[in-house]
């Protein structure tokens, strides 16, 4: 079984709770309304349903792998990545100006959600080069600008970011490659830099590597760390391909999932033959991006940007399991169902059980998907509206909910695979059958991009302390506005979610005021919680947009648009309510009342 994108369900989320023809009222989005976002997205499922879906479980049992220097990625995804970057996806989001579409993050949200179930190995590669779009269109120099946008956007050539270090992995404090300045304004880098996705391929003509390094002299710790763009290929002034660069791949990592994905090994500077170095001087020649010493402030603009993405993974990867799990369920027949409605045995998918877990599957999956759809909305907001106030308070929105978008999509998508793996029983376990490879592949999104501990420290510290809990207090504010409008619906449906949309807000403000109270003066108990936090946040905002999704397809059904999607809706968000939301008060418990034993068993305990 391959995949279905859920056109339906992404233009309901993109119509009624982002609400797309007020995005198309910004400047520069005034041809983006629904009627394009229909037209994206049909476009967007065809390439990935018919050319990049059918590569997944290929890049599983063949990944990419490394020979002499060179990777060679899964068989037929060179073809694939022709495809897409000849129909202009890498471009969807991204400046006309320097040959992208400039269609806004809600229309692009659900094409990277599209091409992320297809084939998550694939999807890694554009992924890392719109962070390295972002990063240049931010600090880079005209010079930089005019000499790699064009050919990032156009998918020509690719992106990657160089963080890792062996001894420098969440604390980039400790990042020891260094830049040496040339008198030409040039630099070159030396080190070693691990974790590096798409490093090294054979899909584009050259790679272009953002790379944190210290100028030598530069100040300790983070406020010592420089931006640097590294090309594989050199460019020549009039932009072809020069001479290889000094930055080469000596190994990649054997991976539980993600296979297909060549994670690199990149050494800086190696003097190996035929390289630059073999010209006059060691080191890889690279370029400073922006300012010195502001290289940490420049790569979290490709880090904000990717940790998005990474979330909407979690929503991608989630789909793909919830459909091969629907479509198991209904073949599979075992058992006779316990209320005797058949005679003999029947397909799985008549046990009340099965139906809980395949419910809880598409509950949560719909759940972060109108969660991201939201903040893109907020994203493009924040950038284009033409008021300052309003730019202001949709980027702190968006600001707020991007760790929550990251950590809970992420998190809830290691449970949506998992029962997508108990819903197959016994065969689940046989990797034949393909569901362990979306497991497998899970895991990694609640790592890479910052694990969910350090999204939740950012929650914590940035997002919720610094202002004294005013942005948590303005979404609940919010939602208490969705819950006046369920009570005032007044069906069995609305005032069942408002009961538990009502106990979730409580609770959440419960441990907003907690962690205000604690951060400063009782730090190890307020960040004791702070990933149950994350997680009754995110549960909170996906459920807060479950309920509006009920209200909007209670509408809909009123006026006879399309009976049985908007009814599944709404027994969906009700079941979100009832099952998935009512989690809430007993994580604000461990909060609010379960820090101390945290940290109460000695060390030397352990």
């Amino acid at each position: 079984m391959s995949y279905t994108a859920p056109l339906k369900d992404m233009m309901f989320a993109i119509r009624h709770l982002a609400g797309i023809e007020n995005i198309a009222q910004l400047p520069g989005f005034e041809d983006a309304g629904a009627d394009t976002a229909q037209a994206v997205l049909e476009e967007s499922a065809r390439l990935n349903e018919g050319v990049i879906a059918p590569l997944n479980w290929e890049g599983d049992r063949q990944p990419s792998f490394l020979k002499d220097g060179k990777v060679t990625t899964t068989p037929g995804f060179q073809e694939a990545y022709r495809q897409y970057t000849q129909g202009g996806w890498q471009g969807l989001q991204h400046p006309a100006d320097w040959g992208g579409q400039g269609l806004p993050k809600t229309i692009g949200a659900a094409c990277v959600e599209m091409l992320n179930s297809a084939n998550m190995s694939f999807a890694l590669c554009p992924l890392l080069t719109d962070g390295a779009i972002e990063a240049l269109l931010t600090a880079g120099s005209d010079s930089l600008k005019s000499t790699y946008l064009p050919r990032l956007v156009s998918g020509e050539w690719t992106g990657t970011m160089n963080l890792t270090e062996p001894q420098a992995g969440s604390d980039l404090s400790l990042v020891r490659t260094r830049a040496e300045p040339q008198a030409d304004g040039s630099y070159r880098i030396f080190g070693t830099k691990i974790y590096i996705t798409y490093g090294e391929h054979d899909l584009a003509d050259n790679i272009v590597h953002l790379v944190l390094a210290r100028v030598q002299g530069a100040p300790e710790g983070v406020k010592g760390i420089s931006l640097f763009v590294c090309p594989k290929f050199l460019v020549n002034a009039d932009g072809s391909l020069g001479q290889r660069n000094d930055v080469h791949c000596v190994s990649i990592e054997h991976k539980m999932g993600i296979k297909a994905s060549p994670t690199a090994v990149l050494q800086y500077g190696d003097g190996i033959a035929g390289s630059v170095a073999d010209q006059g001087g060691a080191g890889a020649v690279a370029y400073l991006v922006g300012e010195e010493n502001r290289g940490l402030e420049y790569m979290f603009i490709m880090m904000n940007a990717a940790r998005y993405a990474v979330g909407v993974q979690g929503i991608a990867i989630s789909e793909r399991a919830y459909q091969k799990a629907v479509v198991y369920a209904k073949d599979r027949v075992q058992s006779r169902p316990v209320d005797g409605s058949l005679p003999g045995s029947a397909a799985i998918i008549h046990h009340p059980d099965v139906r809980r877990m395949l419910m809880t599957m598409r509950a949560v999956t719909e759940g972060c998907r109108a969660m991201a759809a939201v903040a893109a909305a907020a994203y493009d907001a924040g950038h284009h509206h033409p008021d300052a106030a309003a730019r202001r308070e949709n980027q702190a929105f968006y600001e707020f909910l991007v760790p929550l978008v990251k950590g809970y999509s992420t998190e809830m998508s290691l449970e949506v695979t998992s029962l997508g793996v108990q819903v197959h029983g016994g065969m689940g376990f046989i990797e034949e059958t393909g569901a362990a490879q979306y497991y497998r592949d899970a895991k990694i999104l609640t790592i890479y991009e910052g694990t969910t501990a350090i999204q939740a420290n950012d929650l914590v510290g940035r997002k919720t302390a610094r202002d004294g809990g005013a942005s948590a207090r303005a979404i609940a504010g919010q939602v208490a506005a969705t819950e006046a409008a369920l009570l005032a619906n007044g069906s069995a449906a609305a005032l069942a979610v408002h009961r538990k949309l009502s106990a979730a807000r409580l609770a959440f403000l419960d441990a907003v005021d907690f962690i205000v109270a604690n951060t400063r003066a009782k730090p190890n108990a307020a960040f004791a919680g702070s990933v149950p936090y994350l997680m009754l946040a995110g549960n909170l905002v996906a459920g807060w947009q479950m309920a509006r999704a009920l209200l909007a397809a209670q509408q809909a059904l009123a006026q006879g648009e399309d009976p049985a999607f908007m009814q599944a809706k709404v027994d969906t968000a009700r079941f979100y309510a009832e099952h998935i939301l009512s989690r809430a008060p007993g994580v604000r418990d461990a909060i609010v009342e379960g820090a101390d034993s945290v940290t109460a068993l000695a060390l030397e305990a352990f």
